[in-house]
């Protein structure tokens, strides 16, 4: 898919060197924008800016580290003293955990809400103030079904994704007289490094989604942009998990 209505836009893609975060990458840029690739692996940075270079597209890296908060400043100052503007934000970056609430460390619950939630938040403030600007601009949140359901031995994952959900709601509400969209997306199994290192024994890696099919939702999203018509939140599952 591809909608082809991002032309001179600058969109800033998290968590770009692999999984659904390269997928999205691609799949934007497929779609006029210039994309700001970011993550922590330089290499595989590299690496998905030359699919995006074969397709005719454009992008840029900037390393950061979505753990630490100076990185994230960094990178949003390094935004606006290059190209002075952001128009779409994806906040795809995230970690995950194994193990029952009662035995996550502390040292690992920070951690993962430094990536999963606190530094979204920091990166949504900074997007804003870049957005506000142009008076237009949309952040999209990749969230989780973690998001909105409690799975056993995800207990400190799904906290931080009702957080992201919680913040996109607020953020949503705070911006709408401003112009500016907020819409998570909370997929299901996707197959993805996270997924395949998960553990989960009970699922069939040949029945999930792929990465491409949460691109393609970014883009439904944004095809929308310019429309009266809003999506607040998509669900999306693979078509073998029960409905609702």
């Amino acid at each position: 898919m591809s909608t082809g209505n991002l032309k001179d836009k600058i969109a800033l893609i998290t968590g770009a060197s692999r999984g659904m975060g390269k997928a999205i990458s691609i799949a934007v840029a497929r779609s006029g924008a210039r994309v700001i690739l970011v993550a922590r692996n330089k290499e595989k940075l590299q690496q998905v800016k030359e699919e995006i270079n074969q397709l005719n597209g454009e992008s840029d890296i900037i390393r950061a580290d979505f753990s630490k908060e100076d990185d994230v400043n960094r990178l949003f100052d390094l935004v606006e003293s290059r190209y002075g503007r952001l128009d779409v934000l994806v906040n795809n970056a995230a970690v995950a955990s194994k193990g029952s609430v009662e035995d996550v460390s502390m040292d690992e619950f920070d951690y993962m809400m430094n990536v999963n939630l606190r530094n979204v938040f920091l990166s949504c403030k900074r997007a804003v103030k870049l957005m506000k600007k142009n008076k237009s601009g949309y952040i999209i949140n990749i969230s989780s079904v973690s998001g909105i359901k409690a799975y056993e031995k995800q207990g400190a994952y799904g906290i931080s994704k009702h957080g992201v959900m919680g913040l996109t709601k607020s953020f949503a509400v705070d911006l709408q007289s401003k112009n500016i969209r907020v819409s998570a997306i909370m997929p299901g199994s996707v197959n993805t490094d996270m997924m395949r290192n998960s553990g989960r024994t009970d699922i069939d890696f040949t029945k999930v989604m792929v990465p491409e099919d949460i691109a393609n939702t970014v883009l439904y999203l944004l095809s929308l942009w310019e429309t009266n018509a809003a999506v607040d939140e998509i669900y999306i599952r693979r078509k073998t998990k029960k409905p609702f």
